[in-house]
């Protein structure tokens, strides 16, 4: 079955090439990127993924058209997954870049965008019963300024932090900050609890703003939790009593071990399941 893209507006077949040797986004990752979820035809979260998007857009001065909006972005996201035949359940990949030109001289700062659809084989949003063995990725550090919290196309980190994870057979790799504090891992966001207490990293640490994280930490005081942005050390969680990975596909998955420390995962699942009722999956 032939699969299409949809770029800058017009559905195209998934071969065709659409960027030149030029583009900025290939030249100098200068663009920014959401990964969603649609599940029976419904873009999951989709008020915090198009919230993020247009704050880093605006973050990274492109100048915006009325075509570019939340509104039109989640309707060619819903069309292209029908499209493909995506609609039940897919992974949705929508990069925002600049076009052409030099370092200082962009042909215009107009967003240009892909939008890419897969299917899921199967529903990964169930707490994993075995839990992810993990460790920290020593080499390379994140800045803490606002740039950091944006999912950037210079994504240069993350890769080689996934390599070593690949290449030592972890699950995940922890990404530490400039000041040798936790910011995230290479593909979600980092919380820990303690004595009952669910700590994360605030965004000042240089953490990905992901979406379920924005989410949990919105819903999980209502719901009887107690939650608090901190500061992160290795130490913090070589002292914790369970530790979970967040993000927008995969949701809650708890970890097993962080090098010789070992977790539970009770209060996980109890976030998990007052998550599930809310039919955010």
């Amino acid at each position: 079955m032939s699969t299409f893209i949809n770029f800058n507006g017009k559905v195209l077949p998934a071969e065709t090439a659409v960027l030149t040797a030029d583009n900025r986004g290939f030249r100098y990752g200068d663009g920014l990127f959401e990964t969603m979820k649609v599940v029976q035809g419904r873009l999951l979260l989709e008020r915090y993924h198009f919230e993020r998007l247009l704050a880093g857009v605006g973050l990274l001065q492109f100048e915006l058209s009325p075509f570019f909006t939340a509104e039109k972005l989640a309707g060619q996201v819903l069309a292209l997954c029908k499209k493909n035949g995506h609609q039940a359940l897919a992974r949705v990949r929508l990069v925002v870049f600049r076009g052409d030109g030099g370092l200082y001289d962009p042909i215009n700062h107009f967003p240009n965008y892909i939008i890419q659809t897969w299917p899921l084989p199967l529903r990964d949003d169930k707490l994993n019963e075995n839990g992810l063995e993990i460790d920290i990725f020593p080499d390379g550090r994140k800045s803490c300024d606002s740039f950091a919290n944006l999912k950037s196309n210079n994504y240069l980190l993350y890769v080689l932090a996934a390599l070593y994870a690949r290449k030592h057979q972890f699950n995940d790799c922890l990404v530490l900050n400039s000041h040798d504090r936790v910011a995230d891992s290479t593909i979600a966001n980092l919380f820990y609890c303690k004595d009952g207490k669910i700590y994360t990293p605030p965004l000042t640490e240089g953490c990905v703003a992901g979406v379920m994280r924005r989410y949990l930490l919105e819903f999980l005081p209502g719901a009887g939790f107690s939650v608090e942005e901190k500061e992160t050390c290795r130490e913090d969680l070589e002292g914790a009593d369970e530790i979970f990975l967040t993000n927008a596909l995969k949701g809650i998955k708890w970890v097993g071990s962080l090098g010789a420390s070992t977790y539970g995962y009770q209060l996980a699942a109890r976030v998990h399941r007052e998550i599930a009722r809310e039919s955010i999956y």
